[in-house]
């Protein structure tokens, strides 16, 4: 199995770390994700796409807080890689972040795991 890092970055508030497993681009960020710190998310996601990785998981066991830049910022990527055949899952919310997914309904648009290895054995 490749599992090799990425790449991370650090705003302060939220880190990002990038790792490609199997072909897919395990992108987990730690913190919280809003206004200031959503381009640290932003950028690995796209340069993910843009490399040819098109089946993302986002390891969210350690994002403590999401706000409306934040999910906005998946939501794009989610198309970005829709747009290239690929996929954006979501795996490990915590109950804080999984709630502005229900109450925005974004939950439906998103392939959700309980769990990164839930993730990364799913086929879709």
């Amino acid at each position: 199995m490749d599992r090799g890092t990425v790449g991370s970055a650090n705003r302060g508030r939220l880190l990002v770390e990038v790792r490609e497993e199997s072909g897919t681009a395990v992108i987990t960020p730690a913190g919280e994700l809003d206004h200031h710190t959503a381009d640290l998310l932003r950028e690995p996601l796209e340069a993910s796409i843009d490399r040819g990785l098109t089946r993302l998981v986002v390891d969210c066991t350690r994002l403590e807080f999401c706000d409306s830049t934040g999910l906005n910022v998946l939501l794009g990527a989610r198309l970005k890689a829709e747009e290239a055949g690929g996929a954006v899952h979501l795996a490990g919310m915590l109950p804080v972040v999984a709630r502005v997914f229900e109450i925005t309904g974004a939950e439906a648009v998103f392939t959700l795991h309980d769990s990164l290895a839930e993730a990364l054995a799913s086929t879709g």
